[in-house]
Formats: structure tokens, sequence, C-alpha cells
């Protein structure tokens, strides 16, 4: 007998998640957003090394064709942002399901809600106006606080992330992390200080509040332009928001330079082969759209699930999915 077969949520967070639904496509549509719906299943994926897809086959003609389920809409909605009625359709956003491999835990599940857009003619700055404005209308905001990746280094570690070697943020990280391994990249070090360290000081020193972090490392620019800041040095124009201590969203200035975006992707599938990941090809028809003109915009992904569990005070994310990944 099947005894799990119930939803983990309960109706107070169905009812919930469904008014939330509600707001935010009514926060849109004062705003003239149009929503999009892009694919969830692609025959390319994220080369990102630090994300895994999961990969399905469908058969077409008798034969099995390799597909990924989409780790964000991100790709198809550019595809649609470079097309040729791009200026009459305007700013668009995405209310829908995403993949992810292997993430679970109290605030991961490998089938999750994002919801992500695009405004023509923002930039990182005026994006972050605005993510500020959605959360403001859905959770109790003390303030809105920003903090360059540098400062945010700098007060709580003392430390100038775009110039530290990895020897030094290995040894600020083993004194804060009980760890024990090797690696020359320094951003592997800056990741887990972030995640360790930083993130709980910032749930400590803020609480209920947005924080921005913003001018991350050129390194992790992923999709991202990159920029000068005031110290002459490149930095990613890209953001990541929190609450809490949770990360809820992540945005860039969209990069538009096709060449640029081949480099990148070709650059993580070496960093793939070189820790052993499974091989992915980048996507052809991004670069295309990219090389026919991507208008200038700034972009930004937001964790729905995530949001309702801080609205309904709540713990884990299992508590406002009705069937977690393991009991689907």
């Amino acid at each position: 007998m099947i005894s799990d077969w119930k939803p983990i949520a309960n109706l107070a967070a169905l009812k919930a998640r469904a008014a939330l639904n509600a707001d935010i496509r009514q926060f849109f549509a004062e705003r003239g957003v149009m929503e999009v719906e892009v694919p969830l299943m692609g025959r390319c994926t994220v080369t990102d090394p630090f994300i895994e897809s999961i990969r399905v086959d469908c058969v077409s003609n008798g034969s099995a064709v390799e597909h990924y389920l989409q780790t964000s809409p991100e790709f198809g909605m550019k595809r649609l942002l470079a097309s040729p009625f791009a200026v009459e359709m305007g700013c668009i956003y995405s209310l829908g399901k995403a993949f992810r491999h292997g993430e679970s835990g109290a605030r991961h599940n490998p089938e999750f809600t994002m919801l992500e857009w695009y405004r023509l003619g923002f930039n990182d700055d005026r994006l972050m106006a605005e993510v500020g404005e959605l959360i403001g209308a859905i959770l109790p905001l003390h303030a809105i606080i920003k903090l360059s990746y540098r400062q945010l280094f700098q007060r709580y570690l003392n430390i100038d992330p775009h110039t530290a070697e990895a020897v030094e943020l290995k040894r600020i990280t083993q004194a804060n992390i009980a760890i024990e391994m090797e690696d020359a990249n320094p951003d592997t070090w800056l990741d887990l200080l972030v995640s360790h360290v930083l993130e709980p000081k910032l749930a400590a020193d803020h609480p209920h509040s947005l924080v921005f972090i913003y001018d991350y490392p050129a390194s992790q620019a992923a999709l991202a332009r990159t920029g000068v800041d005031d110290s002459g040095e490149t930095i990613a124009k890209r953001f990541e928001g929190f609450y809490n201590g949770i990360e809820l969203c992540n945005g860039y200035w969209e990069l538009t330079d096709s060449a640029e975006q081949a480099r990148r992707f070709a650059a993580d599938i070496t960093k793939r082969q070189q820790l052993g990941l499974p091989m992915v090809a980048a996507d052809p028809r991004l670069i295309e759209a990219l090389a026919s003109g991507l208008p200038d915009c700034a972009g930004v992904a937001l964790g729905v699930d995530r949001l309702l569990m801080l609205q309904q005070q709540l713990q884990r994310l299992d508590q406002v999915l009705c069937f977690p990944t393991l009991q689907a």
C-alpha cells in the first residue's frame, strides 16, 4: 500500500500560492509587461559547470533524440527578444516550472517555479529597483540595502575579493568552515564564503530586509555584460538579492555580444571537461539570436517557491509544494 499519496502543503499554502501567482501577474499587467511561454524541454541546455540539467530522451521518427528539461526560460525568452516583432512585443515575463538535477533540501527541489522577466532599456541598477518594488509588495521590508561584492567581503572579512588569491581565500575559508579540499580557482572559495559565512551574517545583521549584492567578479559574469567599477576593476554587471540570508533572485544587465557569449560557453565546456562533468553543447540558436541583435535589456530570475515560503513564514520549501519530487 502506498501511504505518501497525500499532498505535503496544506490548503492554506495552496491558497497562498494561487494568490501570489495572481499578485505577480497583476504587478506586471500594471506595468505593461507581457507574459510569455517558452518550451520546458529543449535540444540544448546551459553550459554552466555548476548547474546540471535533467536529460530526457524523446522519440522522433522512431529514434531517441536527446533533450533537456530547461533550467530556466532564459534562452527561449532571449530568442523572443531578438525576434523581428520584439519592439512591438516589448518587455516580457515568464512564470512557470524549471528543473535542475540534484538540487534538493530545505531550500531546493529539482522541479521548482521560476519567475523571470526582461526589461528593455533597463540596466542592472534600474532592475534592482523594480525587484525591490515587487518584493516589497509581498514581504515585509524593513529596508532595501545595496552592497557591492567588494563591500560585502571588506565589511565582514576585510579582504578584496577581486584581488585576493586562492591561497589566501582557502585559509580564510578553512578558518570559518570545517572543509578539506584543494582548488586553485578563487571563485570556488569565494562561493563557499558567500554561502556559508556571509549569507548568515546578512541574515543576522539585516532581518526582514532585501539585500542586493552587485558588481560580481568578472569571472562570474555568466550571461551578464562586464563593466569597470570606481576603482578601475573589471566587474560583472549582475546582482543577487537576499532576504533573511536566503537568495531570492539573480539578475543581469544582459550581454548582447554573440562572439563573447560563444567564448564564455566554450570556456564553460572546457571547465566541465576538466571537472569530469557531463558534456553539453552550446546552444547555437541562442548565439544566432544574439548575433541578429538582442536589444539592450536587463533580466532577472526569481525563485517563487522560496518567496512563498518566506511570505508564509515557513522553514522548508516542501511546505509550499503539493508533491516534492521524491513524492511526485
